[in-house]
This record gives structure tokens, C-alpha cells and sequence, in this order.
């Protein structure tokens, strides 16, 4: 049947966990979006755990996103699970939010490029391989603006998630008829519980107590006080753009 995997999605305000069993989704829960994580993840997990008779003994492996997103809610989901997992030696896996969010697309014609709201007009953005798992060099992670975005897609493209209201019309009118906005779009536990199965597959599992969440572009207090905008990866993140 495979390992259990519990995969905690908590970069955007659409909370989300999933159970998953070898490369199939037992079970998932979608948290209330006019509510904080903090209230919210805990619960959601132990109703999904309740509904599929699962122990957090009988847990194997986790799967979390580390971002980009909110800074409070993607906080609240590393830290859940580094509580969950205290004390045993189950690895996790972190994948990076956007390549969750490209995963939760329908399929549709073009290249997906998962975007969120970074603020000042700009969004956090990536290009990513129909099946999400491997990124395009036209478009590696990082911060754009909308003449960088019109410069590096091309013209048949699909815009996925809440960045695509910051600038989605915009490169629709550059571009041209072949941009799919999918603004709605949220990433979903069960698409990242899948692409953390097929790391645990890869020996990509690491020690959840060395989880970090990987903001990108670093809170305007820490901008003040480091004289840093852009924040390193984490060891187990991919390289980004600036």
C-alpha cells in the first residue's frame, strides 16, 4: 500500500491538509479562508486523521510548503509539523509553494506559470513543466513585474493563482488571446501530498527540526535591519531569481 504521508498546505489563505497512502489521496480537508491557520490547521488535521482511522504514530513521512506566501500562516505550518514529528525519526519533505500551485492546475493548453501576490504591482512567480515537476528556465522562481513577465513568456500560457489579478490583464493585452487566467486557483495538499511522495522517492526526505520557510523577499523590518531585501534559500529550496 506504501507510506503514510500527511501534506500540510499553508502559504495562502486557503488552508488545505491531505493524507495520502503510497501515490493516492485518502483523504483531504480545505480550511474556512475567513480564518487563520492558527486556528484552523490543527483541527483540520485531526479530523482528517479521526475520518481515516490514522494515528500520528502510524504517520511515515510529511509534506510541507514553504513558500512563498504568508508569512504567518507558512510560520504555523512548518511549526506544526516540526510538533508533529518531534521526537520521531520521520523525515519530511518541503516543495517550494509555487510548484504546488502549478500542480493544482486543471490541465489546459500552455505553459503553467503559478503566481502569487508579492504587493508594490509584483508578483512571486516561476514557469513550471506540464507536470509540475520540473521548473522552465524560461521563468526560474523569483520576483517579477509585469514588462519581466511579458518579456520572458511566451505567447500561449496559463497564469494560475492570486497573482494573476495583480497582472494577469495586463500580459493578456501584450501577449494576446493565448493567456488563461485562473485567478481563483488555490494550491491544493493533495498536488503537494504527490509531489512529496515522488521526493520521498528521489531520497529527497530531510529532518523536519531543519524545515524553514522561504519567504523570498524579506518582511520590511528585516529589510531595515539586515540592509537585505532578498532572503537566501533554504538548503533544501531551489536557487531563485531576484
Amino acid at each position: 500500500m506504501g507510506p503514510w504521508l500527511l501534506a500540510v498546505e499553508s502559504a495562502t489563505a486557503i488552508v488545505s491538509v491531505a493524507l495520502m497512502r503510497g501515490g493516492d489521496c485518502v483523504a483531504s480537508r480545505r480550511g474556512d479562508p475567513a480564518r487563520p491557520a492558527a486556528e484552523t490547521l490543527l483541527p483540520s488535521i485531526q479530523a482528517l486523521l479521526e475520518e481515516a482511522e490514522v494515528r500520528v504514530a502510524d504517520l511515515d513521512a510529511y509534506a510541507v510548503s514553504i513558500g512563498p506566501g504568508s508569512f504567518t500562516s507558512l510560520r504555523i505550518g512548518l511549526a506544526t509539523v516540526k510538533g508533529l514529528a518531534f521526537g520521531s525519526d520521520r523525515p519530511a519533505v518541503a516543495v517550494p509553494t509555487l510548484a504546488v500551485l502549478a500542480a493544482s492546475a486543471p490541465p489546459g493548453e500552455g505553459l503553467p506559470v503559478p503566481m502569487l501576490d508579492a504587493r508594490r504591482g509584483e508578483v512571486y512567480a516561476a514557469a513550471y513543466a506540464a507536470d509540475a515537476s520540473t521548473p522552465d528556465p524560461r521563468l526560474p522562481l523569483g520576483v517579477y513585474g509585469p514588462e519581466a513577465l511579458e518579456a520572458a513568456l511566451p505567447p500561449q500560457c496559463r497564469l494560475l493563482g492570486e497573482g494573476a489579478a495583480v497582472c494577469g490583464a495586463a500580459l493578456r493585452e501584450a501577449l494576446g488571446e493565448g493567456v488563461t487566467l485562473l485567478p481563483e486557483l488555490a494550491p491544493r495538499a493533495e498536488c503537494l501530498g504527490a509531489l512529496g511522495m515522488a521526493a520521498l522517492e528521489r531520497g529527497q526526505g530531510t529532518d523536519p527540526a531543519l524545515l524553514a520557510p522561504w519567504y523570498l523577499r524579506r518582511a520590511q523590518a528585516e529589510v531595515l535591519r539586515t540592509g537585505e531585501a532578498w532572503e537566501a534559500p533554504p538548503a533544501n529550496a531551489p536557487q531563485a531569481r531576484r
